[in-house]
């Protein structure tokens, strides 16, 4: 957010007004300009009424349709999409700002009024909308006008809806205006209350909201990659889902056609986001985790933390690649001789060795490979062919393809193989191992990295969540995966360069929107640099923008988050807050630590809000026990955290039990507490009986 300008202007009462503008006095600006706005909201509810049932019928109409197979295709899913996307925008109120243009000003919309909304709303494509969508172009200059550069804006209009409103045009209760062809502005109570406003229930969309910085990073290029730097409270999340959201919009052809996907730390937070995009008019987006999409296998084995480590290492990808294409053989090959009615049609071993040389440098994917072998092998059989009797069909080059001894010289040089077969292959023979991570791995890591008891086939084997990353990296030494157009990665920072691998092959072409903070890092592979960790992505050029003015966690919670930051071995500024409410409260326990729990939780209770009571993982069951018999759970308001799970939520009271525990449960234990202290958006408890690692 940006200060105010020097000059001032009160503009229409941002304050809660009467139900009933009536009450208000005749001579009242607020009570014309209310009674105004509601029926607009009138006619624009009525409008997205006759549009959802117009959408209906087309949907109807359209599969009627004479067309090609693929025409009528193609006109159906994008009928049913608009239908789709039409029917599951959530109740709410249908705009939050509107744009007086100047009529001096020139341009194609001097002179004209435009209320901005998440959706376009209009009573027909060819007259002026009722709505226009926050993503138009039109619409950037809400987000971007200023008294120092109107940008042909006069008025700028703010509304004030009741909270919860599912879209009464009679929870529209405030107005104000900034006057900024007047060269006046000013800071906005509407704006600060919706941001200030108590988290209950999934994340809402910032549309209403978005700052200049942010808008910046949702409007980028398609094509751009770009990591956003993040502290907490900065509405990374929020950018990255609004950026996905823009470029379905103003791209629709190019980024539907590859995908969008959506990745985050797990489940818990995909549940947590899963509303924004609908709210947007966006469906039919991909939101999952990383661990799902590389999920081949169930995880059904655990690794200890050494081999947890190198298997995540970066130098298993070149140790995979070496058991992959180690199985290729070029000195295995033997004379082949295939039967062609009275003729016997023979090529040398030499031959095919060089073939499968020539294929090998081309460095195609293994299957692409395989398969260059053997169709050089049948051309090479072919030309022996047509030598002796003339030209072949392409039916008696499809059947030497296939034929019996090629196969067989084709497994003898380039065999097939599974994913499975490779790593379980690698992980199970100390010999292969050896030789694929020769010069790679020191002998201890190959020791942690071995199989102590194989199973008697890959089939039988316990793939660890591990695992699933080597296997998702030899899949894709076999075959490309199919790639998206864009993915916007959360939590980023956690990821190992094995994960970033991962990813980067399901973009080879497209682009990504990456998203952390350095200081959140708590995985023991956490990056400390995010140039390092954009080259693991695929995307080494990419842009890293920081966003370091928070809007969500008050001043003083961020405060003493920053007095673990010189601690972290991370370069990442100081965070700081334009908030400067909320309460931060440390509480020393003096006996039971329990007992001053429920304490403060019962105290939390009282204010409006949802509550996170965050533990060390190992105390949650202990201290959810104690606050079920005290009566106070289950509450839908309150929830009982381990430290491991709260990445990426946030509370409006946070009660952080024994920061000391949290610390010393993990490596980057410090990085935890980072991210539980900065979970709280307007008050925070501390917890504890033991030493606070802040004052170390």
């Amino acid at each position: 957010m940006t200060s105010p300008d020097p000059g001032l202007d009160p503009g229409l009462d941002p304050l809660p007004v009467p139900e009933d503008p009536a009450d208000l006095p005749r001579d009242s600006p607020l009570r014309d300009s209310l009674l105004e706005e509601r029926a607009h909201h009138d006619a624009c509810r009525a409008a997205l009424a006759a549009m959802r049932a117009d959408a209906g019928l087309q949907v109807v109409t359209g599969e009627d349709v004479s067309a090609s197979g693929a025409d009528a295709e193609v006109l159906g899913h994008r009928l049913r999409s608009r239908a789709e996307a039409l029917r599951e925008l959530p109740d709410g109120p249908l705009f939050f700002g509107r744009l007086d243009f100047d009529e001096e000003a020139g341009g194609e919309h001097a002179g004209l009024t435009h209320h901005i909304g998440r959706v376009r709303i209009g009573e027909h494509p060819a007259v002026p909308p009722l709505v226009v969508d926050w993503r138009a172009p039109v619409s950037r200059a809400f987000y971007r006008a200023s008294a120092r550069d109107p940008q042909g804006v006069a008025v700028r209009r703010r509304f004030g809806w009741a909270p919860g409103s599912r879209g009464d045009s009679a929870d529209l209760t405030g107005l104000e205006d900034e006057h900024l062809g007047r060269g006046e502005s000013r800071w906005s109570d509407l704006v600060a209350r919706e941001i200030e406003r108590p988290r209950v229930g999934p994340m809402r969309d910032i549309a209403a909201t978005i700052q200049p910085e942010q808008d910046d990073l949702v409007r980028g290029e398609p094509s751009a990659s770009v990591c956003v730097q993040g502290a907490p409270g900065t509405g990374k999340t929020a950018v990255g889902l609004h950026r996905a959201a823009y470029l379905l919009y103003t791209h629709p052809q190019r980024i539907r056609r590859g995908g969008l996907l959506v990745l985050g730390p797990h489940r818990t937070f995909l549940s947590y986001i899963a509303e924004v995009l609908p709210s947007l008019g966006e469906t039919g987006v991909r939101q999952s985790t990383l661990a799902d999409e590389i999920a081949r296998h169930p995880v059904t084995g655990t690794d200890p933390a050494p081999a947890a480590a190198v298997k995540h290492d970066a130098r298993m990808a070149q140790v995979l690649r070496r058991a992959v294409y180690g199985r290729v053989d070029a000195a295995a090959a033997d004379d082949l001789t295939v039967t062609d009615g009275s003729s016997r049609l023979r090529i040398t071993g030499a031959e095919i060795a060089g073939i499968v040389t020539d294929v090998l440098a081309e460095e195609p994917p293994y299957d692409v490979g395989r398969e260059r072998v053997r169709s050089r092998i049948a051309r090479r059989l072919q030309a022996r062919a047509e030598r002796c009797g003339g030209p072949r069909p392409a039916s008696w080059l499809r059947r030497a393809e296939r034929s019996r001894p090629v196969g067989a010289c084709l497994d003898a040089v380039w065999p097939g193989t599974r994913p499975e077969e490779v790593v379980a292959a690698l992980l199970g023979d100390p010999a292969e191992l050896a030789r694929a991570a020769d010069g790679l791995l020191a002998p201890g890591e190959r020791e942690a990295l071995r199989w102590v008891r194989p199973p008697r086939s890959h089939r039988s084997a316990r793939w660890s969540a591990a695992d699933l990353v080597l296997l998702d990296e030899v899949a894709g030494l076999l075959a490309r995966p199919q790639g998206y157009g864009h993915v916007v990665v959360d939590e980023a920072q956690d990821l190992s360069p094995m994960e970033c691998r991962a990813i980067a092959r399901r973009v080879p072409f497209g682009s990504l929107t990456v998203l952390g903070d350095l200081a959140q890092g708590t995985t023991p592979w956490a990056a400390r640099s995010w140039r390092v960790q954009l080259a693991h992505l695929g995307k080494p050029d990419a842009s890293v923008v920081p966003l370091t003015t928070g809007f969500r966690v008050p001043g003083a919670v961020l405060a003493l988050a920053n007095r673990l930051l010189p601690r972290l071995g991370t370069d990442v500024p100081p965070a700081r807050s334009l908030r400067r409410d909320g309460l931060l409260r440390v509480r020393r326990a003096d006996g039971d630590l329990t007992a001053a729990v429920v304490s403060a939780v019962r105290d939390a209770l009282t204010h409006e809000g949802s509550v996170g009571v965050v533990t060390a993982d190992a105390d949650t069951a202990r201290v959810h026990h104690a606050l079920t018999t005290a009566g106070l759970a289950p509450d839908p308001r309150l929830s009982v955290v381990p430290a491991t799970r709260v990445k990426g939520l946030e509370y409006d009271h946070v009660v952080a039990v024994e920061p000391a525990a949290v610390a010393a449960a993990e490596p980057r234990g410090l990085n935890r507490l980072y991210v539980v202290l900065t979970r709280a958006v307007s008050r925070l408890d501390v917890v504890h009986a033991r030493g606070l690692p802040w004052e170390e």
